[in-house]
């Protein structure tokens, strides 16, 4: 039996009612958000793609220290001492993501962790659960695309692409709901400034998850426009954020012809 407000209800009982009942839904069409779980287990990732590091390096943490990075580090391509192939370009097409999983220290994981934590939970009560998955996902990929295009015999690491993705979701829709952005706006000036200032930073992963970010957050926060009925802008969401993806793989797919030519 389920606990009601008065007295005890079967569960069968308790399912056939919510059948009848509309989910709550967020400002921006997506199902609402009790608790933030997609933004935990993506926090939850990161630690243990960073404590598999630890485990399997000499040098507490250093990426360059340990095998997993030649693995799964962004690559687009080069060759080991034996005239092996390594890269996105060489087939390894994981590397577009398994990057985001993996950091150079335990500050650059401390440091994308606090600001996944701090955007990522306010964006999925926003989003909800799908669009802020796809956000995420989408922003990383950006920015690896962006650096196999740019620097593609560069290794990189590190979730730096998507979390300049939430930080340009963030301005997009904190302005379509009149939010004071200041703070955010100076935390986006100050490590874009970084990013261009400080060495042995990928420029190209920030640069490429920001785009991605706010192109995104545009779609989400003003399309298909304010009077359109929840199916409407769910479909449409779908159609342009697998649209951005197609666009993504395309660019994957021209590579070699852009690196090579």
């Amino acid at each position: 039996m389920v606990e009601a407000s008065v007295g005890f209800q079967c569960p069968r009982c308790v399912s056939e009612g919510n059948r009848g009942t509309r989910r709550a839904r967020t400002t921006f069409g997506g199902r609402a958000v009790s608790r933030p779980y997609v933004t935990w287990t993506i926090l939850g990732m990161m630690v243990a793609g960073f404590v598999a590091q630890m485990g399997t390096s000499d040098t507490f943490g250093q990426a360059g220290a340990s095998p997993l990075v030649r693995e799964f580090a962004m690559l687009g391509l080069g060759r080991v001492e034996d005239g092996t192939l390594l890269g996105v370009l060489a087939g390894e097409w994981y590397r577009l993501i398994t990057a985001a999983f993996l950091h150079g220290s335990i500050f650059h994981l401390l440091f994308n962790g606090y600001a996944m934590y701090i955007l990522g939970v306010q964006l999925e009560r926003w989003l909800g659960h799908g669009r802020f998955l796809a956000l995420w996902v989408l922003g990383a990929l950006a920015g690896s695309v962006l650096s196999l295009l740019m620097v593609p015999n560069q290794f990189s690491v590190g979730a730096s692409g998507a979390i300049f993705a939430l930080f340009g979701a963030v301005f997009v829709i904190g302005r379509r709901l009149r939010l004071d952005l200041r703070m955010v706006g100076v935390l986006l000036a100050v490590n874009l400034v970084l990013t261009f200032v400080v060495p042995n930073i990928s420029w190209t992963a920030h640069i490429g998850g920001l785009v991605a970010g706010l192109l995104l957050g545009a779609v989400f926060a003003y399309l298909p426009g304010r009077t359109a009925g929840n199916t409407v802008r769910t479909v449409t969401h779908v159609l342009l954020v697998s649209a951005f993806a197609a666009l993504l793989a395309a660019l994957v797919s021209a590579a070699p012809l852009i690196v090579l030519g």
